[in-house]
């Protein structure tokens, strides 16, 4: 089974998360997305996968810090604010084929491997 993180190191969760994977020997794409953003068609993938909208994904305090305005912005804006400013999505968010969690807790992982 092959998974992949969407994992930022300086969090601890997604730390913990990248973690659990380990222990469970699954084979693991980590991609550290503030440095490598997913882009606009992939995070719509992402959150068809999670079922979940571009709202639900938004670290709120760093989203305020970027200028992104939850309240005006569409959907497709929104995506398009969080593919410029990947600090604001939350993570870890990990996907496993045509399934998808976020990792907080760590534990959420286990139903998608």
């Amino acid at each position: 089974m092959s998974v992949t993180i969407y994992h930022n190191p300086r969090c601890s969760k997604s730390r913990q998360t990248l973690a659990l994977l380990e222990d469970k020997n699954v084979e693991i794409n980590v991609v550290e997305y503030l440095t490598a953003p997913p882009s606009e068609a992939e995070l719509k993938r992402i959150l068809g996968l999670l079922g979940l909208s571009a709202k639900d994904i938004v670290r709120k305090k760093e989203a305020k810090e970027a200028g992104i305005d939850l309240t005006a912005l569409s959907e497709a804006a929104l995506i398009k604010a969080l593919v410029s400013n990947p600090i604001a999505i939350e993570r870890p968010i990990v996907v496993s084929g045509s399934k998808a969690v976020l990792g907080r807790p760590p534990e959420n992982v286990l139903d998608i491997i």
